[in-house]
């Protein structure tokens, strides 16, 4: 592959010449407060400030102008994230970071956050037994470990009575993320039974879809990392280009199906035993409140038996490889209608054939989602199912190669006019720590880390380079001598004409 990718450019060379709700700022103080700047351990000061590691600062927000998606303003609590909450939190200096400075950023480890260090994400196929067996153990330890540091939020800042009566639940550290995913995705609440607004999503369906899944990943890995101490642990991706079926669903890997059921897991697998929450959107919407994060039932999966008006199949690497010649971010609306976008394809609701937005059959990231036809198949449920975090993994990668592949100036992510939650400097919901959109506009191997595939692709690519610079040194050389020979036997130093007359053998 690198010698052919090499020939062709040969060829042309010649032609051419932390999230969710800090359980310590879910008091009734500190909700009537609205601050979050909880104690750093290390020092017993407020976001770690004696020690230099961060300080309790105001939150600002950004006031450029929304597009008009959503209509309404002072409705729904996710509007200006974190203001409905919390107009203060912890601001970290230097490479510290979390909602009390305590953790350092993406990318850097040790007491001091001085060591940096690149992780690798590797294709889930190439991991060994012990590794496959690591994972569905981690991920099992993460769904049965209630989380330390956060809760969920189960009633508005209004039925809370603006902070006087805190409403929030204990969910597992996994399950942290799926009630995250179920937050960012969910109707707006407009007050009463039945009164939502649908066309609405912080983290879909805009420009925010490849940084606000990008940093959901970080801290997911991140928590594990915490969770189980092995810092050298990475997400796997599972590369679905081409694939006929879910060759992730075995007992080894994320479940089979079920003889029984063929809408369940075999009972050979952990995840058989698992139970899903926040995955009956429309019950919420009927009763116009939030998910209560109980227990709605098992994982469901039923993979290739979906709606094939919707989804034809799995995508195929000549739809990947469309997706990523798109050169512009995002175009027209920003939003599904967008044409000739590079988020729009990869998110699904742009044609991978032809670019046009507002697709009648969905592909790219989307397909998978319904081709798994389950708790997947539902986007604010999707987390439910670990095939999820694989899935966004190569979603991500997808991402990537485009950042490499077309270096997009900052100015390319939208500053404004962008559904609302989309714009650059919008704070992602509901993420505590606070992060801006566009700070995810860049490569992940400035966050710290770095896929398995793009990391055979880098090499390839350098090494082409380097076979460049010989085949560009040797031509160098070879017209030395034929000019050296050229002046030597003429008396003269050619000129173009010249060089057109005569006809030196070398």
């Amino acid at each position: 592959i690198c010698s052919l990718g090499m020939f062709g450019f040969f060829l042309l060379f010649l032609v051419l010449t932390k999230q969710q709700f800090p359980r310590l700022c879910t008091t009734r103080e500190a909700l009537l407060t609205k601050e979050c700047c909880p104690l750093w351990e290390g020092d017993g000061s407020a976001c770690g400030a004696r020690s230099g590691r961060g300080s309790c600062e105001d939150a600002a927000v950004s006031d450029q102008p929304d597009g008009p998606q959503y209509p309404f303003s002072g409705l729904d609590d996710r509007e200006k994230w974190p203001l409905v909450f919390y107009n203060r939190t912890c601001q970290c200096a230097g490479n510290f970071m979390g909602f009390n400075c305590a953790d350092c950023k993406f990318g850097y480890f040790g007491e001091n956050c001085n060591e940096r260090r690149e992780t690798l994400r590797r294709n889930i196929h190439h991991l060994t037994r012990s590794e496959r067996n690591r994972l569905v153990s981690y991920l099992n330890l993460a769904k049965q470990t209630v989380s330390r540091d956060y809760v969920v939020a189960t009633g508005t800042y209004r039925e809370m009575g603006n902070g006087s009566s805190p409403m929030f639940a204990d969910v597992s550290v996994y399950d942290v993320f799926v009630w995250m995913h179920y937050y960012v995705s969910r109707n707006a609440l407009l007050g009463g039974p039945g009164n939502v607004w649908p066309d609405v999503d912080f983290g879909h369906w805009a420009p925010a879809f490849s940084p606000w899944h990008r940093v959901y990943l970080l801290h997911w890995e991140h928590e594990i990392r915490k969770l189980t101490g092995d810092t050298s642990f990475s997400i796997p991706y599972w590369d679905w280009r081409d694939a006929q079926g879910c060759d992730v669903c075995t007992d080894d890997l994320m479940g089979a199906r079920s003889r029984q059921d063929p809408s369940l897991i075999s009972p050979g697998s952990v995840f058989s035993s698992w139970k899903v929450l926040c995955s009956q959107a429309e019950v919420y919407n009927t009763r116009g409140v939030l998910c209560d994060a109980s227990e709605e039932g098992p994982i469901r999966r039923n993979p290739g038996n979906h709606d094939q008006n919707l989804v034809e199949r799995l995508p195929t690497s000549a739809e990947v490889e469309f997706t990523l010649s798109l050169p512009n971010y995002d175009t027209g609306a920003m939003d599904r209608t967008a044409n000739m976008s590079f988020r729009n394809t990869l998110e699904g609701f742009g044609d991978p054939r032809t670019g046009l937005g507002s697709s009648s059959r969905l592909g790219m990231h989307a397909a998978l989602h319904v081709f798994m036809n389950g708790s997947m198949s539902s986007v604010q449920g999707s987390a439910n199912d670990p095939i999820f975090i694989l899935h966004h993994a190569f979603v991500d990668s997808i991402y990537e190669q485009w950042l490499r592949r077309h270096r997009p100036a900052p100015s390319q992510y939208p500053e404004s006019n962008a559904p609302i939650g989309h714009n650059g400097d919008y704070h992602m919901a509901p993420f505590l720590p606070l992060h801006r959109n566009k700070e995810y506009f860049i490569s992940s191997k400035e966050l710290g880390y770095e896929y398995s595939y793009l990391l055979n692709a880098t090499t390839c690519l350098n090494t082409n380079f380097s076979v460049m610079l010989s085949f560009v040194g040797d031509l160098n050389v070879f017209a030395s001598v034929f000019f050296l020979r050229l002046t030597q036997e003429t008396g003269r130093r050619p000129t173009s004409r010249s060089l057109k007359q005569e006809h030196v053998s070398l």
